[in-house]
């Protein structure tokens, strides 16, 4: 699955859509004291007030948002799982029966309370639908033929939603001319920020990949690797952050700890070019252990051999044909800027400025030097400029 087609199911959800069906949607509430189920109610989605309709539209959108391998995680079925996840989303995706849709869902919200304890009450809330694709990409100048070519894609949606008390406050009656306590004590369902979720079946190259779904998390990097492998009976993917430890731990393996900011910036420079080269692809470029081997030369490292990166990827990941994603192994923000961090302050500069700084040792102290072509200016201040 690669992030345009996430950004075309996300644009779907929104009330009227003509390229999306929502059937049926069942919300079930769990108490965190019993952890057991306090409630739940399976409606037609076309029944649920409008109102209700745009908070849940939101809600998923929310839940489809984010980058892939941080938030938004595609991931494999496990091969020899009992009772497996996949064999009863698929017999619900397929049943056109909605109390089999619903006794199958209740049957993973049983999986979601097992061996887990939550510390708010929380609400699942499932959706069955259907969203169209075209079988070629829509343009404006296309025949109207074409732009009626579409792939029916049947879907359920799954949103896991905490809540919260609402808070103590004081208000004015305007009829009785009167402040009065608000002693409102119905929870808040937070459905601005789902904590995790999934979409399935999954996308590969624009057709319904059942063999595959997309595990979303609310907090980028931190996936939950209960819902993952006992709930879903998936194989946990590597995220991002991780990916770029990894990187980090096998660039030390083959170049030192110590590298000079000039090489740190041409090193990102052509991972980014790699990217940027490789953009219009289905599958997102990634970097085995010939392309760090190219990428270390280039950029200036000594001494770098296709036997010494081979064995750096050995010694960290223990495979030599471990190949990254280009995209995660890139610094946090690095198309916009570099961040170095001391105790004394973070500075922030763009990439290909990076080769104007260095770390110099004056009078015994190490320092940070910028080589700037203007005056700098601090608070509406500028600094003077001393001679060292």
């Amino acid at each position: 699955m690669i992030k345009k087609e996430v950004a075309h199911i996300r644009k779907q959800f929104k009330l009227d859509h003509d390229l999306m069906s929502i059937y049926d949607i069942l919300n079930v509430y769990i108490m965190k004291e019993s952890n057991e189920i306090y409630h739940w109610e399976r409606l037609p989605f076309g029944m649920v007030d409008r109102e209700k309709q745009e908070l849940y539209m939101g809600n998923f959108k929310k839940l489809l948002t984010g980058e892939l391998d941080q938030k938004l995680f595609e991931l494999k079925f496990q091969a020899e799982a009992e009772e497996p996840a996949q064999v009863m989303l698929h017999q619900a995706l397929v049943t056109g029966d909605p109390d089999e849709w619903q006794d199958l869902m209740l049957l993973l919200v049983d999986r979601m309370m097992a061996d887990t304890h939550y510390e708010r009450d929380t609400v699942i809330t499932f959706v069955r639908g259907q969203y169209y694709r075209p079988t070629k990409d829509r343009n404006d100048e296309a025949e109207e033929s074409e732009k009626n070519e579409m792939f029916a894609h049947p879907f359920i949606l799954c949103s896991v939603n905490s809540t919260e008390k609402q808070r103590k406050a004081l208000l004015f009656d305007y009829v009785e001319r009167e402040f009065k306590y608000n002693v409102i004590v119905d929870p808040i369902v937070k459905l601005s920020t789902p904590e995790q979720g999934f979409f399935y079946p999954s996308v590969t190259d624009n057709y319904s990949d059942v063999n595959r779904i997309l595990y979303c998390t609310g907090k980028s990097n931190f996936p939950d690797p209960h819902f993952i492998e006992q709930v879903l009976n998936a194989e946990r993917s590597v995220t991002a952050l991780e990916e770029r430890a990894i990187f980090e731990d096998i660039v030390k393996e083959v170049a030192g700890e110590q590298l000079d900011a000039t090489t740190i910036a041409q090193l990102y420079e052509e991972i980014h070019q790699v990217i940027e080269t490789n953009q219009d692809e289905e599958e997102p470029p990634k970097l085995d252990y010939r392309d760090v081997e190219r990428v270390l030369k280039v950029s200036g490292v000594e001494d770098v051999t296709i036997e010494k990166v081979e064995r750096a990827f050995e010694t960290i990941v223990d495979d030599k044909h471990y190949e990254m994603k280009a995209s995660s192994v890139m610094p946090k923000f690095t198309t916009k800027s570099i961040k170095i961090e001391t105790k004394v302050a973070t500075i922030s500069v763009s990439p290909q400025d990076l080769k104007y700084v260095k770390q110099v040792n004056y009078q015994g102290r190490r320092c940070i030097l910028i080589e700037v072509d203007e005056d700098a200016v601090i608070e509406g201040f500028t600094l003077t400029t001393e001679t060292l």
